[in-house]
């Protein structure tokens, strides 16, 4: 349990007239807790929640099946109710756990965004004295802004899936496979100190143009363009960096669409400091493709932490769901920002994904291992 967000979700309660919030996401236990349960992003039904009072005060709730797991990350101080998967109600059990804490009338802050229907009616007909409120757009806005401890451990993790992906491709050369690829860069990931990676994208020729896609049986050619994206992650947190190379030469105009990128990744450095408008920053990236008559994408960063997309965006809705507004950048948020042009109209696609942090004055770039303002070069 980290004090420091403790201390600020306690204050977020008081200022929005809650009693407590159940944290009930992977994301949100996990950021108050300081540990992830491993199964429970996996299998749904198998709730794990931390409940803080406004006082600060935490206990636990958790599926048998993980007890030992919470139990040795919590430590025994902390107070933990354990259900049994397969003969409990969990929300019988849940409803216990409140009552116990003299939150049976409470104000209770609840994540509606993750908490299934049928779990939330049962919880409200246990407890028909409570009064539930929509608590997911607090954590998320308390989870912008990154404690040092934080800080520390993405640019760790930004440095980790950077130093990786130029492993991978030091490693290989035409003729292998972006199996190939893949096989050095999650050994790398795992070698470097990271616990686990998500969202692995080794996509070379012209299957660069697919934004999303893992690596397949495709083997690499001469003049072949690889994007290759990786998320390193530890203790729930992630960091995504994506790198772009040349298989022994560059083909036709990948050299300069790679320039106008590298000057659209500095031209947002500049811009992102404490105070700046999240669109202004999209406008002025935008601009930048149409001098080159690139195509406009709907965003070109966002925050990042326990989620792969958080709040806020550089894009056309710096807020989601919430059309029209716009949202300032503050000290303390880290942020993905990926200039980028997967169809650049020659075959190939391009991007240059990096990881900032916020700072007083200005911003930090956190995924400093590769100098990215030439091509990587894979001979």
């Amino acid at each position: 349990m980290r004090q420091a967000i403790v201390e600020r979700q306690a204050k977020a309660m008081k200022e929005h007239g809650l009693d407590a919030i159940v944290s009930s996401s992977p994301e949100n236990f996990a950021y108050l807790t300081g540990f992830v349960v491993p199964s429970q992003s996996l299998i749904r039904h198998r709730h794990a929640m931390a409940i803080l009072t406004a006082d600060g005060k935490l206990a636990l709730f958790g599926v048998d099946m993980e007890a030992s797991t919470i139990r040795r990350a919590a430590g025994e101080e902390v107070p933990f109710r354990i259900w049994r998967e397969f003969s409990d109600d969990p929300m019988a059990i849940l409803a216990d756990q409140l009552r116990e804490l003299g939150l049976e009338r409470a104000r209770l802050g609840m994540e509606m965004d993750y908490l299934p229907a049928g779990d939330f009616a049962r919880l409200q007909k246990a407890l028909p004295q409570a009064d539930f409120a929509p608590a997911e757009q607090i954590l998320n806005r308390l989870r912008q802004i990154k404690i040092p401890q934080e800080q520390d451990l993405l640019r760790n993790l930004s440095r980790i899936a950077d130093e990786a992906i130029a492993k991978a491709y030091a490693a290989v050369k035409a003729g292998d496979s972006e199996m190939d690829i893949a096989g050095h860069l999650t050994r790398g990931v795992y070698e470097l100190g990271a616990e686990h990676f998500k969202l692995l994208i080794v996509a070379t020729g012209e299957r660069s143009q697919l934004p999303n896609v893992g690596p397949s049986a495709r083997r690499l050619a001469a003049g072949d363009v690889c994007r290759v994206e990786i998320f390193a992650v530890a203790g729930g947190y992630q960091a995504g960096v994506c790198r772009t190379a040349v298989v022994e030469r560059a083909p036709e105009m990948a050299e300069e669409i790679w320039q106008h990128l590298v000057d659209c990744k500095y031209r947002i450095m500049e811009m992102v400091k404490p105070g700046a408008s999240c669109r202004a920053i999209y406008d002025a990236f935008i601009a930048k493709l149409k001098e080159k008559g690139l195509p406009a994408i709907s965003f070109v960063g966002h925050g990042i932490g326990l989620h792969l997309h958080e709040d806020p965006y550089l894009g056309e809705t710096p807020i989601l769901g919430r059309p029209g507004e716009d949202a300032m950048i503050e000290e303390g948020m880290v942020l993905g920002f990926e200039p980028l042009c997967y169809q650049t109209g020659y075959g190939y696609g391009m991007q240059n994904k990096d990881m900032l942090l916020v700072t007083a004055d200005g911003c930090e770039l956190l995924s400093d291992h590769t100098d990215t303002d030439k091509l990587v070069l894979v001979s």
